[in-house]
């Protein structure tokens, strides 16, 4: 739970900063959201749903744009090379900032030095789900299943190294059962794998997720975090059934190119906490699952240093590379 914590030292009193300084930075010209992940994941129904509202309090359009590849850093790179003013943002589930460092030998960009913190969004529990033709019913019995077909269970994931997969392996660890890891371009594109049959366990953003489990296309198991989620509230959580790690899941925040002026980095966080606000983006980020993490720059700057960290010791003990 040591994410959950991270954040409460930073919500309380960023969040009660007056914006003096944000409201005089203006917005000369179209604003791009890059999205490094396919359509349809976690990442991209953010970036549709953050964007409209983004373009009506700036005054400017905002157009989301899909950059995928190598995990997420191809539009990670966009953003970190663009002009330093605020005027390209990528929305990306965080922990690929955190894992990547590790993961890539040769990094074209740094996360810590040429990308700079907007603010977080929010967590997402995962879905650990299988295809229904898999004869699992609860999570005891998939690891029945696994120890039973050691290295043969295709388990889907948005790319090597990516969250889903750093995740499947700390499970795979616990539970002392071997998959076979099959990774796609984004969590959308393991979630149509997992669908066709392709694959038969995903575990994948809720907000993605959930509506593929509650029309019968995936059968659920679990949902991580602490509470269960509404949408698909038969699941129990992984701490109700002390699955570890329990706070695994997607946190997805907001970034700007690094050197972009502070007053601008000030306005978008901003900006972005007031769409948060809103009832109405509230509700469709609880209602697919999700929860607001309305938070200041410096909270994703904290949470990304630390995951760093955590990240860096999963990979290192599991000898995973990229291609």
């Amino acid at each position: 739970m040591h994410r959950r914590r991270l954040l409460g030292a930073f919500v309380a009193f960023g969040l009660s900063l007056s914006p003096i300084c944000a409201t005089a930075q203006t917005f000369t010209k179209p604003v791009r959201i890059i999205v490094p992940f396919a359509p349809g994941g976690t990442s991209d129904i953010l970036a549709r749903l953050i964007g409209p509202k983004l373009q009506e309090a700036i005054g400017q359009a905002v157009v989301v744009e899909n950059k995928t590849g190598a995990g997420g850093n191809i539009g990670a790179d966009i953003v970190a090379k663009a002009e330093k003013d605020g005027h390209t943002l990528l929305l990306i589930d965080i922990s690929t900032l955190a894992i990547s460092p590790t993961l890539f030998a040769n990094m074209t960009y740094s996360p810590t030095k040429d990308l700079a913190p907007v603010g977080l969004i929010l967590f997402a529990p995962y879905v650990l789900a299988v295809h229904p033709s898999l004869p699992v019913k609860s999570v005891a019995e998939l690891v029945a299943h696994a120890k039973a077909n050691p290295g043969k269970v295709p388990f889907g994931n948005a790319g090597i190294g990516v969250a889903n997969h750093i995740s499947a392996v700390q499970l795979e660890k616990t539970w002392g059962v071997a998959f076979k890891h099959v990774p796609y371009r984004g969590g959308a594109d393991a979630i149509k794998g997992t669908v066709a049959g392709e694959s038969q366990v995903i575990l994948n953003g809720a907000t993605a997720t959930a509506s593929f489990v509650a029309q019968g296309q995936l059968r659920g198991l679990a949902v991580s975090g602490d509470k269960r989620v509404d949408s698909i509230k038969d699941l129990p959580s992984f701490a109700e059934l002390k699955v570890t790690p329990s706070d695994v899941g997607s946190w997805q925040g907001l970034l700007t190119t690094a050197g972009t002026p502070a007053p601008m980095q000030q306005r978008l966080n901003a900006e972005l906490n007031k769409i948060l606000a809103m009832p109405d983006i509230a509700k469709r980020i609880e209602s697919i699952g999700g929860e607001v993490k309305a938070a200041p720059a410096a909270a994703l700057a904290k949470w990304i240093e630390s995951n760093t960290a955590s990240y860096a010791a999963v990979i290192k003990d599991a000898g995973i590379k990229v291609q």
